[in-house]
């Protein structure tokens, strides 16, 4: 089986369940450390003559953080590409699931079975706080409605004040993002590199929770611990 992964958190889930099976990934496929493939350039610009040269039984693929036109020339070329289509953290263990079996991964991953545990005994949060989740600066945008991400952090007390939004990342201008008074900003490391000087310095009154984006946004061998490490950086914003 000959596989390659365009969503870095997919990569990590096979990179670790099924050793060997992956020969192609992204450039941003990180995890896990010294994970030794060709590289096909970024998410949504992938290098097709490179994928075609690993002759990959598999491509894999999300409708979100990939471009349907690069998916369509992969499969008009012959390839079986499988998409994935993440919007809460049930959805993600369904998905982990079907990757996994169509990379011929037999028996259940122990990370598999601990993230499910983790997630479906969280405790139900004593208090509910409210947030504003940008993503990007440059033009400002946000989580807005049926993400991932923001299904996680319902999931830990945090109701995000665009959830309820038209768009899934709308732009909405600095000033309104202020205005909509959360008791809470939460800046992730990714897709924006937020950081203790680059993010917090726009919300100057409010408190400021600087998360991993790998834990918040990645489905994969990461969500057993992503309640724990969410947990104590919004914990250490708003204590």
């Amino acid at each position: 089986m000959r596989v390659v992964s365009l969503v870095p958190s997919l990569t990590e889930a096979v990179a670790v369940s099924a050793p060997g099976v992956l020969v192609g990934a992204t450039d941003w496929c990180s995890h896990p450390a010294g994970l030794d493939v060709t590289r096909v350039r970024g998410t949504k610009n992938p290098d097709l003559h490179r994928i075609l040269a690993l002759t990959p039984d598999l491509v894999i693929a999300n409708e979100e953080e990939n471009r349907e036109p690069d998916l369509a020339a992969l499969r008009a070329a012959g390839v079986e590409v499988l998409v994935t289509e993440v919007r809460d953290v049930p959805q993600a263990f369904r998905e982990l699931t079907r990757v996994l079996d169509a990379c011929g991964v037999t028996a259940r991953p122990h990370w598999l079975d601990e993230a499910e545990k983790t997630w479906s005994s969280l405790p139900v949060p004593a208090l509910r706080t409210t947030a504003v989740v940008p993503i990007w600066r440059r033009p400002w945008m946000v989580l807005g409605r049926d993400t991932f991400a923001g299904d996680v952090l319902a999931r830990l007390g945090v109701d995000h004040l665009y959830a309820s939004h038209e768009d899934r990342y709308p732009r909405i201008p600095l000033d309104d993002l202020r205005a909509a008074a959360p008791h809470l900003v939460v800046l992730p490391d990714e897709p924006y590199r937020f950081t203790a000087d680059d993010g917090p310095e726009a919300f100057p009154a409010l408190p400021c929770a600087l998360v991993s984006g790998r834990h918040l946004t990645w489905y994969g061998p990461s969500l057993a611990e992503a309640p724990r490490v969410l947990g104590e950086a919004l914990r250490a914003a708003c204590p």
